[in-house]
C-alpha cells in the first residue's frame, strides 16, 4: 500500500541522507528554508515505511518572470525502492500543491543523473551544467504550470 502525507522536516533525513548526502554529516540534509510555514514537505510511505521525500518551498528564481514560483529540494527515494515510479508519484504530488497554492512554475537544481526522470515528467532544462561544491553536476530545471 502507498499513501503519500505531509511530514515534518525532520522526518525527511532519514531518506536524505543516503541517497542525497551519503557519507556526509547528517546536519547537511537540513536546508535553509526547510522550516518555514511556506515550506511543505511530502513523504511517500510503502507498507507504512517512508520510502521517498520531496520538499516544496516557496522560492521565487530572478531567471524566471512567472510571479508565483515554487523550488523542488531533496527529491529522494530509497535505493531499494526506486524505478517503482515512487518519484514519479511525489513529483505529481508537488504539482498539485503548487497549483493549489496558484504556482505558475516549479523549478530546481537537478543531479545530472536525474535529468531523464524530469525530462519524462515534462520538466525542461535552462542553461548549461553547473557544479555543486561536494555534489557534482547539476542543471537548472522547471515546468510552467500555465495558471
Amino acid at each position: 500500500m502507498i499513501e503519500i502525507k505531509n511530514i515534518d522536516f525532520t522526518a525527511t533525513f532519514s531518506v536524505r541522507h543516503p541517497v542525497l548526502r551519503e557519507g556526509k554529516p547528517v546536519e547537511s540534509c537540513f536546508f535553509d528554508g526547510d522550516d518555514l510555514k511556506t515550506t511543505i514537505h511530502f513523504g511517500l510511505f510503502y507498507d507504512k515505511k517512508l520510502v521517498g521525500v520531496i520538499s516544496i518551498f516557496k522560492n521565487k528564481n530572478a531567471i524566471f518572470s512567472a510571479q508565483i514560483q515554487f523550488q523542488i529540494r531533496g527529491m529522494a527515494v530509497l535505493k531499494e525502492c526506486q524505478g517503482k515510479k515512487f518519484g514519479k508519484q511525489l513529483l505529481h504530488q508537488a504539482e498539485h500543491h503548487v497549483i493549489a497554492q496558484k504556482g505558475n512554475l516549479i523549478w530546481f537544481n537537478a543531479r545530472e543523473n536525474a535529468v531523464p526522470f524530469y525530462q519524462n515528467s515534462g520538466y525542461e532544462i535552462l542553461g548549461n551544467s553547473f557544479e555543486i561544491k561536494d555534489i557534482g553536476t547539476h542543471y537548472i530545471m522547471y515546468k510552467n504550470l500555465g495558471q
